[in-house]
């Protein structure tokens, strides 16, 4: 029924060929944990490799966009300088209302807002929407491209929730509409791209 031959107890490896093995692996192992897997995934680079590699950098964007998206309200004592730069719009942008016969409709509001951004910083730039209003944007970089991940988080949202519209990588400008799912902040995470050396 077996269509290979079982080994001999002497063909079998022995405890000591086991063991070393076992700490080759484990060597091997911790040898990747901190070349590659510390700088690319949380931008932790002990030896350097990771950034001759350009891992650091992915793990720095990663551990940025972690901390941007796990980040609570700031108490009153947290400073400027503690957090990320967000700029949010205060104003609630109310729901579209259907034209209504001879009444005279009120020009749509348009803001315009300029966000500088240096190598590795990011900012996030938010519209407190109720559910069904929209909002026609439009954006360009007069520099690099940036990444940014277009989502919403409803008022009091679980901490895990996440709810994307969009996200994008090197991108230098976009535009359409962004209609909010739910009652909440709906906005842009923008962050610098990576640009080639």
């Amino acid at each position: 029924m077996y269509n290979t031959d079982l080994p001999t107890r002497a063909e079998l490896p022995g405890a000591a060929q086991l063991l070393r093995s076992t700490f080759i692996a484990a060597l091997v192992a911790a040898g990747l944990l901190v070349t590659t897997i510390l700088p690319a995934e949380y931008g932790i680079d002990p030896t350097g490799l990771g950034r001759v590699l350009g891992l650091t950098r992915m793990g720095e964007i990663k551990a940025s966009l972690a901390k941007e998206a796990g980040a609570e309200k700031p108490s009153p004592a947290t400073t400027a300088s503690d957090k990320t730069p967000a700029i949010q719009a205060p104003a609630d942008v109310a729901a579209p209302e259907m034209a209504k016969p001879g009444v005279k409709q009120a020009a749509p509001a348009q803001h315009t807002m300029t966000v500088r951004l240096k190598p590795g910083q990011a900012a996030e730039i938010k519209l407190a929407m109720r559910k069904g209003a929209s909002v026609r944007y439009e954006w360009s970089t007069d520099g690099g491209g940036v990444n940014f991940d277009t989502h919403g988080d409803p008022v009091g949202a679980a901490k895990d929730f996440y709810h994307g519209y969009g996200k994008g990588r090197n991108k230098n400008a976009d535009s359409g509409v962004l209609e909010a799912a739910f009652d909440g902040t709906h906005g842009w995470f923008c962050a610098i791209a990576r640009t080639p050396r």
